[in-house]
């Protein structure tokens, strides 16, 4: 026997090699997979992988948990494909951003481990700012930006939330929230930018680039945005938190529609249908709405996430309904263990097609490529250092004075000298949990003033007033007497849904009697509500020398300040229908008997402040200049600088007068 014969293993070790070689490479040498290439397109990575994966990595994929699923051991078990954090469920502790990067980093390694090494996606509900988290910059909740309606804005907003958020290491937040709320009872009211959708054609492509870039490559200091909740679920009967949307396609389309049209428009993430019901079926079971309408004519390419449970684990038929329908996770904090093992009995039987699997993986798969998740699957400690930083609650700041709407000012009691002596009560007056409102640290609110740190509306007043002026703080409104002017602020406290229904919106009766006891102090007084919704102020306004709809202004109360106080004026206009009594609710723009005690669209601006960006500044001086002594049709000619109103449309002396006035009152920052 040959000596190459005794020796066959060799022998096939030099034949592979000669035919590497041939081939170009040697074959011994495993390259990486195609779907770890980075330079390759997105579908080619998709394409590759998917067929690699067997039947319990791809539901591993679709199936969602908690951050505290118990042994992170199970994330690399049953190969989970998401994780989130909603309520109070996080990393315990201070609440700190670097906590919350060791939960997330220690939850990715557990998958990271897993055979294909696909890493999770993480969600929470950054939806006015990463407000789960502490020392977070909070911004305005929708219904005050709606009012603010400044598509520049809403793209900073969003960017100062995203790297906030990615500083975390989380890389998903569940908004831009996109109901039009039509019925101020309902609990999530504050979440809807408006009760018409021109505001969401104007806002939400501008937010969900902030969340997640210009070019949506949701990378780095972006995250993946989601749009919420599809569809439907501010219009349900009595405001009725998921109850039912009772209206035909046409209607559902030209009030509920156009935001989600937008935001895909804008190359959003992901799509969360909602627990209410449309004409019969649940949203989250209506293969015509997410099928049909999402993913065929809207050509949405992002994946479908449930809500909280909407799909019960146990449940055959809903797990079914809700796959075949066109979810493609599910969200299912407590029965995730049962909603897998649902879910193949359901592919074993041929009740769920595999199509429809793979159909939910690849899109899934398609937005972790998109975000990078593969590349860097852990979170960046660099984004720290910009956590809550100055630049970023100057942006929240500029959200809050744009956001303010102002209802009535007579006798000229705003703006405030900051020299005044000035009387401020009013349970909102001290409260950072109540100016935060629901979906701030936890599900309904804070529990506590300390479980973030911000400036309230009264030490933003203190830190507005100059010598010889003076603050005094009283809880209810007594001993107003003898000051220049009062603030009163009062409002709602912290809800989030089902909790924040209301059937009666009346100010609660210790706010009714703060005011009244400001009142009879004979003081001029303003009131500043702070408040999720339009509530009914019919009575307390009457008497009021102003008035202010600060809304959910979040952690920087400085801003409210701002403005009172003149260095900026108003800008903001109602996006919300005012009711003058309950029996007025449901109230909307375009009703028959529209009869509102202030109408949507509308706020006290300055006139003078042409750009309308908060101030009478050179920008107008310019603006005004330029149509001097001009008429429509002349080089120059801007129509905001007719203030008169002149019927010719000339700009003469007396848009001189206007613009003087208010170039010289304290509003100007000269």
């Amino acid at each position: 026997m040959s000596t190459l014969m005794k020796n066959p293993p060799q022998i096939a070790i030099i034949a592979l090699i000669f035919a590497g070689f041939l081939a170009g490479g040697p074959a011994l040498v495993q390259a990486d997979p195609n779907y770890l290439d980075p330079n390759l397109p997105v579908e080619d990575r998709v394409n590759d992988l998917l067929p690699r994966m067997d039947i319990n990595e791809k539901i591993g994929q679709m199936t969602q948990v908690l951050s505290s699923i118990g042994p992170n051991s199970q994330i690399t078990t049953y190969f989970i494909g998401s994780v989130l954090s909603g309520g109070g469920d996080g990393p315990g502790g201070n609440n700190s951003a670097v906590e919350w990067e060791n939960l997330y980093n220690g939850l990715q390694k557990r998958a990271m481990a897993t055979r294909l090494h696909i890493p999770l996606i993480y969600g929470i509900d950054s939806v006015h700012g990463c407000s789960k988290v502490r020392n977070a910059v909070v911004f305005p909740h929708n219904i005050g930006l709606g009012a603010a309606n400044d598509p520049n804005l809403m793209e900073r907003i969003g960017a100062v939330a995203a790297i906030e958020t990615a500083a975390t290491g989380v890389d998903w937040t569940f908004g831009p929230c996109l109901a039009v709320a039509r019925d101020e009872r309902w609990g999530r009211t504050y979440e809807s930018f408006a009760e018409d959708p021109e505001i969401h054609n104007n806002l939400v492509a501008a937010y969900v680039q902030g969340f997640q870039g210009v070019d949506a490559n949701m990378q780095g200091e972006k995250i993946v945005a989601c749009a919420k909740h599809y569809i439907g679920d501010g219009g349900t009967t009595g405001g009725i938190d998921r109850g039912v949307t009772e209206c035909n396609e046409a209607i559902l389309r030209a009030i509920h529609l156009p935001g989600y049209q937008r935001a895909i428009e804008a190359n959003v993430g992901t799509v969360m249908p909602y627990f209410s019901t449309w004409n019969g079926t649940k949203c989250v079971f209506n293969s015509w709405l997410i099928t049909d309408l999402l993913k065929g004519e809207l050509d949405f390419k992002g994946f479908v996430v449930s809500d909280w449970e909407d799909i019960t684990g146990t449940d055959l038929t809903d797990v079914k309904n809700a796959i075949n329908a066109g979810v493609d996770m599910s969200m299912a904090p407590t029965t995730w263990l049962s909603f897998i093992t649902t879910l193949k009995s359901l592919v074993d039987s041929n009740q769920v097609p595999m199509s429809r699997i793979d159909d939910a993986v690849s899109r899934i798969l398609r937005i972790k490529f998109r975000a990078g998740l593969f590349e860097h699957p852990y979170a960046d400690s660099n984004l720290l250092s910009s956590f809550g930083s100055a630049e970023h609650r100057a942006v929240a700041r500029e959200a809050v004075r744009k956001s303010l709407v102002l209802l009535k000012n007579t006798n000229d009691v705003l703006p405030i000298a900051k020299d005044a002596n000035v009387f401020v009560t009013g349970s909102n007056a001290n409260s950072l949990k109540n100016q935060c409102g629901g979906w701030t640290i936890g599900w309904q609110g804070m529990t506590s003033d300390s479980d973030t740190n911000g400036t309230t509306i009264l030490k933003g007043i203190q830190n507005s007033v100059s010598p010889p002026g003076s603050v005094t703080y009283s809880t209810n409104g007594s001993n107003a007497a003898g000051h220049d002017v009062a603030i009163v602020i009062v409002g709602e406290t912290p809800y989030a849904e089902g909790a924040g229904y209301k059937s009666d919106l009346h100010l609660s009766s210790a706010d009714i009697t703060t005011i009244n006891n400001v009142r009879n102090s004979g003081t001029p007084y303003v009131i500043v509500l702070v408040s999720g919704r339009p509530m009914i102020i019919t009575d307390q306004i009457a008497d009021a020398d102003a008035f202010v709809a600060a809304w959910l202004p979040g952690t920087e109360g400085d801003g409210v300040a701002d403005v009172l106080f003149g260095d900026y004026g108003f800008t903001g206009k109602l996006s919300f229908s005012w009711p003058r009594d309950m029996n007025q609710i449901p109230i909307n723009i375009g009703d028959v008997n529209y009869n509102p005690l202030f109408p949507y669209g509308f706020g006290f601006v300055s006139l003078a402040d042409l750009n309308q960006d908060g101030y009478v500044d050179w920008e107008d001086i310019e603006v005004f200049c330029g149509s001097w002594l001009k008429v429509p049709g002349d080089s120059g000619y801007d129509s905001r600088a007719n203030l008169y109103g002149d019927p010719l449309s000339i700009v003469n002396f007396y848009d001189y007068a206007i613009f003087t006035d208010e170039w010289n009152a304290p509003s100007a920052p000269f």
